[in-house]
């Protein structure tokens, strides 16, 4: 299995019981390995980002959805701790304000997508809209139907803008979250992480399963791809996400501007 082989197909055929949340690959269970691999991409990625920044013509944005527990916050710390603080930001979209509320559901979203040269990381995102919606019946059926749409043509204004948009759906098995959630509970240094809705939501994985399915299938575009990220097992899930970055950025063929044409006749004394 190669990174490509989890990025989802526009099709209506697109089954997410088919990828195992425990899978690794080809590293078959090699954390060391896949460890190793990692940190080269993570220098890469140290690279390519200061050749987005120089080049300027680019912006990327990133999603992270997946349940809670599932590697969101370890993701954006792992992945890009080697990458240079100034060029990266990060936003979450959580339940809107009144004054939110009062606008389109994507209206929030675009004030933080990334200028050029720039990463921006949706650490929950637009997609909420389409979920927690659906799930708990927050808007009628004809109201979230509809935005699927909307966000297509969203996602299609922001790559005909020059920015490349990447989704990761982080993979986790519910048995593998129980335990992440025992784990936070056992461990004092980990208890301020447990939240009570943690456990309601949990009660509705069987919806949010079959409501990300239908997300994967309506919003995977050839512009703007979901991948499906296997996270049981966060030293992959680490490994994926760096290498289709590093592929995806190596792809826009980033170059450093010349500079002035004047510049090899400047003397400094």
């Amino acid at each position: 299995m190669t990174v490509d082989d989890l990025r989802v197909a526009p099709t209506r055929g697109f089954r997410l019981e088919r990828i195992d949340p425990q899978d690794t690959g080809a590293f078959k269970g090699d954390k060391e390995d896949a460890a190793a691999e990692t940190e080269r991409l993570r220098g890469k990625l140290d690279h390519l980002q200061e050749l987005l920044y120089a080049d300027h013509r680019h912006g990327l944005l990133i999603v992270f959805q997946g349940m809670d527990t599932a590697g969101k916050d370890g993701s954006i710390r792992h992945v890009f701790s080697g990458v240079n603080p100034q060029g990266v930001s990060v936003t979450s979209f959580r339940v809107p304000t009144p004054f939110e509320g009062d606008h389109d559901f994507l209206w929030r979203v675009h004030l933080h997508t990334p200028p050029k040269g720039h990463i921006t990381i949706f650490n929950r995102s637009h997609y909420e809209d389409v979920l927690v919606a659906r799930v708990h019946g927050l808007v009628p059926q004809r109201v979230w139907e509809s935005r699927y749409r909307a966000i297509n043509g969203f996602e299609r204004t922001l790559t005909n803008e020059g920015t490349t948009v990447l989704k990761f759906f982080l993979h986790v098995s519910r048995d593998e979250q129980r335990s992440r959630l025992e784990a936070r509970l056992n461990d004092p240094s980990k208890r301020w992480k447990f939240r009570a809705s943690d456990l309601h939501e949990r009660r509705f994985w069987k919806r949010y399963m079959a409501a990300y399915e239908y997300v994967l299938r309506k919003t995977s575009t050839e512009w703007a791809p979901w991948f499906v990220v296997p996270s049981d097992h966060k030293w992959f899930r680490n490994w994926v996400i760096s290498k289709v970055l590093v592929q995806a950025l190596e792809g826009l063929k980033l170059r450093y501007p010349p500079g002035p044409s004047r510049l090899p006749t400047i003397k400094i004394r």
